[in-house]
């Protein structure tokens, strides 16, 4: 089986689209306070590209930062102010979304819990079913952005978690940090994959390429991760991806065999088919009862978290079909091979 190499943070600057992920870039890359004005921010849609994008790169000096900008610029108190009004707005969005959303945990996993017998809209049968060698490329393309940094946001809940669901969380994150060994990570399976579909496997490379629909599933995980008042959303988050990946990764590792992507690329969506269904169970049980045991008013905030994991992913798969009905790609930009 090939195996890429993950080289230390190099990621560039990525190119403002719009005035304040332009003032973002010009900041970093000066070392200047960001210039923009506060009214940009109330009158800004936070669902575009321009606004996904500034928030994800404030919310990227808090991983591995980008090439040539100082470490210390994570803790800028001008760059926070500004992330801060951003992720303000992008909190209020999504509770506005979701204010019909259900309360409780119960209501919130029940609908994720069925296979669905009508599978029409699912990305992950289309692609099984139908999908094309270039959108396994594609898809594989965006999905890297969260899956080369795939956990890490999680760890962020566990020091502000105890008992059950500390020890449940961190024997998953076990699981998902290779259980010891350094090949199995599962950011290093994603790469591999990458490189088995001749796509570069360098962590942020294809930023550029990301559109807002897949920044805003990103920024939510980072949003839930940075905050202690929001470490319930963040296990809702974290048990929405593990109920709802086995099922999908069964199809995706089907579509990867039926286009001849690879081992490699067939072997991290079928790793994760036996390994989520462990943890799904674990999270449930454990991490959400043992949660709940320790704080029960935190219930609405996991099924928020839940909701908002739901409505985003929902987003994006809506981004991607509708691209491809249209024969045409659904990255952002032109293509990374252009």
């Amino acid at each position: 089986m090939k195996q890429s190499t993950l080289p230390a943070a190099s990621t560039a600057l990525p190119r403002g689209r719009g005035v304040l992920s332009e003032t973002v870039t010009a900041s970093l890359r000066t070392g200047m306070p960001p210039a923009y004005e506060p009214d940009a921010v109330l009158s800004a849609d936070i669902w575009d590209e321009d606004c996904q994008l500034s928030l994800y790169m404030l919310y990227e000096l808090h991983y591995r930062g980008f090439a040539d900008v100082p470490d210390e610029r994570e803790w800028d108190p001008d760059l926070l102010r500004l992330r801060r009004s951003l992720e303000t707005r992008f909190l209020g969005a999504l509770r506005s979304a979701l204010a019909e959303a259900p309360r409780t945990v119960a209501e919130s996993f029940a609908p994720l819990l069925v296979e669905p017998v009508d599978l029409t809209g699912s990305l992950s049968h289309r692609l099984e079913t139908t999908g094309k060698l270039w959108q396994l490329r594609e898809y594989a393309t965006l999905r890297s952005l969260y899956h080369l940094k795939e956990a890490d946001p999680h760890a962020w809940v566990i020091p502000r978690l105890t008992g059950r669901s500390k020890a449940a969380m961190v024997a998953i994150e076990y699981d998902e940090f290779g259980a010891g060994r350094a090949d199995r990570i599962h950011s290093r399976l994603y790469a591999d994959l990458m490189t088995d579909l001749g796509l570069d496997p360098e962590y942020g490379r294809y930023l550029d390429q990301a559109p807002a629909a897949l920044l805003a599933t990103v920024n939510l995980m980072s949003l839930f991760g940075l905050h202690r008042a929001l470490r319930g959303a963040l296990v809702g988050h974290f048990a929405c991806v593990e109920v709802t990946s086995s099922p999908g990764s069964r199809r995706l590792a089907k579509a990867m065999r039926r286009c001849g992507a690879g081992p490699a690329a067939e072997h991290f969506y079928a790793e994760h088919v036996e390994a989520d269904a462990v943890h799904e169970q674990i999270v449930r049980h454990e991490v959400i009862g043992g949660l709940l045991a320790d704080e029960p008013d935190l219930e609405e905030d996991i099924a928020f978290g839940c909701a908002a994991t739901v409505l985003l992913e929902d987003r994006l798969a809506a981004h991607i079909e509708r691209a491809w009905d249209q024969q045409r790609s659904a990255l952002y930009g032109p293509s990374p091979e252009e």
